[in-house]
């Protein structure tokens, strides 16, 4: 079985994780985070939402969206983890509008939003991200060099009356927001950024099929680093 996401929606219910990103390209960190997720937060899914372009993120160097989706889609397995470029279908490019549209679209779904460390620390620059935080609760996982700045960042300083304890990770969807957790967890190595740069071959812009194939074999193990615990 396939699973395909309608942009129009739908009327299904279950605890979907939403996991944004460039995925420039998407590799075995970002399925690492996926599958983790939805064991930890006990998830009927994720959703890889593929940006068609993120407002934060140059444009240089940044492959084209159908490359992009397409190394998402290689790292999915279309049932548990799906990769999508419903934003581009719903023509937004923020993650406050992409919400606002899915939770209308997608009436019954319990949404829960994944994200690594590294936006953590950046999301008090999003546009609306006191809309965000008070719309969905929210799962943050280890990622090397970025826990201790990500926890002192201006959003989680904000958010700390609604940061919950790990213990209580799995009924993160069913919460009022604002609701999250960091959790604690072996860190994978891998980045996009040190893919791009050691890439050899065809310039940004080709197909990333043969690429997102070799990323499983490339890509360094987990480290066993862990987060500060909660403050």
């Amino acid at each position: 079985m396939t699973e395909r996401i309608n942009p129009r929606g739908d009327r299904r219910g279950g605890r979907i994780g939403l996991f944004g990103g460039s995925f420039n390209p998407a590799h075995a960190g970002h399925r690492y985070v996926a599958e983790l997720a939805r064991r930890r937060l006990r998830l009927s899914a994720v959703w890889l939402l593929v940006s068609p372009g993120n407002p934060l993120k140059p444009v240089a160097g940044m492959a084209p969206f159908a490359a992009r989706l397409e190394s998402a889609r290689a790292i999915a397995d279309g049932r548990w983890i799906v990769a999508s470029g419903i934003e581009a279908a719903l023509g937004t490019r923020y993650t406050a509008d992409t919400l606002r549209r899915l939770r209308r679209r997608f009436p019954r779904a319990r949404f829960v939003w994944v994200m690594g460390a590294d936006n953590l620390e950046q999301l008090g620059r999003w546009r609306q991200w006191r809309d965000i935080a008070g719309a969905i609760p929210f799962a943050v996982f280890p990622r090397p060099t970025y826990n201790h700045r990500a926890l002192a960042s201006l959003a989680a300083r904000r958010l700390r009356s609604g940061r919950r304890p790990e213990r209580v990770a799995s009924a993160l969807a069913g919460m009022a927001p604002p609701a999250w957790v960091f959790l604690t967890a072996p860190q994978h190595a891998a980045s996009a950024s040190a893919i791009r740069a050691a890439r050899p071959g065809p310039p940004v812009g080709s197909t990333a099929s043969s690429e997102s194939r070799l990323l499983h074999l490339r890509s360094p193990p987990p480290s066993r680093l862990a987060p500060p615990a909660n403050p």
